[in-house]
């Protein structure tokens, strides 16, 4: 690949990762007129994405991407046949395996480790930003125009506690705020256990405390436990690399100390007491821990195979995805299942629901591994950014756009930080 064609390719991915972050923002305060069909902006650069990379000969399908594709085209033709029929649904749905999917490894193909560096970098600035709106949004009422919802609607806050919301940041939902801090701590986590990184100490430190006061600020628990998630993924592989334990251990001291100092200010101690409020009135809903975590996940995957009203072939694509119910309905509601794998098997039926399942199952379990492989020979970056990558891509809720987005990003990201050498 000619190095002009590498910077162009390589601009594309920074544009969809700016859509990917700003597409909320986009929709919400600059053209709320235009909110519907921003939904979708990201489509036709992940198009051209396809056809420059097929046309440049820098990618070409593999098996996960040609399995996937001839999947959706038979599940498309089975949702007008005998599914529900509706054609812009049916393309909608359509459009995650056909557009999305093949990106994981095209960015894979085009970036390198130093390339997702960068990437890294300018995170951490937006990390910054990020959570200095989200403080404004915090303490501001559901009515300002800070907290305007899609469309202009009023209130884009969710129920929190203490009478304070869950804010979305610049994304329209809360749930892309939690991805996108959950895309930042392994990069912010990489950047203080690496030596040779190049990265600004002050940028880190100022994203670093950013990051800690944004875990009560956003009163999300997906937050929390992606903090602790990757903190187990760094204890894992800092096993048998002794520097890593050591830069670890100073890690952590630094954060705590952070911690410490952030708790002299009155407005991260009222987010606390609301984050830890949130945690137990979720406990008593859930059912504690194990209703959070065991319930959430491994009971939305035997849920999924379990239902009885499930068909062999599906109610058809598109047809559990909130745009779907609307232009089915008039209004949004889970006609199919409100857990991933749960609407793979209510959209495509039985069989063609869980070879695809199988498909996100097969390509986690190929990150893990490459991942592990190469942290053990010296290279972190993939096995941390795995950290978050790992459960969007298998099981995470791609029929919402930002969620989708950030599961093909960061699947991306994980293959293109094994790549050291310079793309030719």
């Amino acid at each position: 690949m000619q190095g002009t064609q590498a910077a162009y390719l390589k601009r594309s991915i920074w544009v969809y990762l700016f859509l990917l972050i700003f597409e909320g923002a986009l929709r919400k305060w600059v053209f709320p007129g235009l909110s519907q069909p921003l939904l979708i902006v990201r489509d036709p650069l992940a198009a051209w994405l396809i056809f420059e990379s097929l046309r440049l000969k820098v990618w070409s399908p593999n098996v996960f991407v040609i399995l996937g594709i001839g999947l959706t085209l038979i599940s498309f033709c089975l949702t007008l046949l005998f599914g529900h029929g509706n054609l812009p649904v049916a393309l909608y749905g359509s459009r995650m395996m056909l557009l999305h999917f093949p990106l994981i490894f095209i960015i894979g193909r085009v970036l390198n480790k130093e390339d997702v560096l960068q990437f890294g970098k300018a995170m951490l600035w937006c990390c910054i930003g990020m959570t200095l709106l989200v403080a404004v949004q915090f303490y501001s009422p559901q009515s300002a125009w800070i907290n305007r919802g899609v469309a202009g609607e009023l209130g884009s806050g969710f129920s929190g506690a203490m009478g304070y919301y869950r804010v979305p940041g610049t994304f329209s939902f809360t749930n892309g705020l939690s991805a996108f801090y959950g895309l930042c701590i392994p990069f912010i986590a990489f950047f203080w256990v690496s030596r040779d990184s190049g990265i600004s100490k002050i940028l880190l430190y100022f994203a670093t405390v950013a990051y800690l006061a944004a875990i009560p600020l956003s009163i999300s628990r997906t937050v929390v436990f992606q903090t602790v998630l990757t903190g187990i993924f760094i204890v894992v592989i800092s096993a048998g690399q002794p520097k890593v334990i050591i830069r670890l251990f100073a890690t952590l001291g630094l954060g705590f100390f952070l911690f410490i100092f952030l708790t002299n200010f009155s407005f991260f101690e009222t987010s606390t007491k609301a984050l830890s409020l949130r945690f137990e009135q979720a406990g008593h809903s859930e059912g504690g821990l194990e209703g959070t975590l065991v319930d959430r996940f491994l009971g939305g995957l035997v849920g999924a195979v379990s239902n009885v009203e499930a068909s062999w072939i599906g109610k058809g694509l598109g047809m559990g995805t909130n745009v779907g119910s609307t232009l089915m309905t008039g209004k949004r509601t889970f006609l199919v299942s409100e857990g991933e794998w749960g609407r793979l098997i209510g959209e495509r039926g039985f069989i063609l629901g869980l070879f695809l399942i199988a498909i996100r199952l097969g390509l986690g379990i190929k990150m893990y591994l490459k991942s592990w492989r190469i942290a053990n020979a010296g290279n972190i970056l993939p096995w941390l950014l795995l950290s978050f990558a790992l459960i969007p891509v298998v099981m995470g809720q791609w029929a919402q756009t930002t969620s989708l987005g950030f599961a093909v990003f960061s699947g991306g990201l994980v293959f293109a930080a094994m790549r050291s050498e310079k793309c030719e």
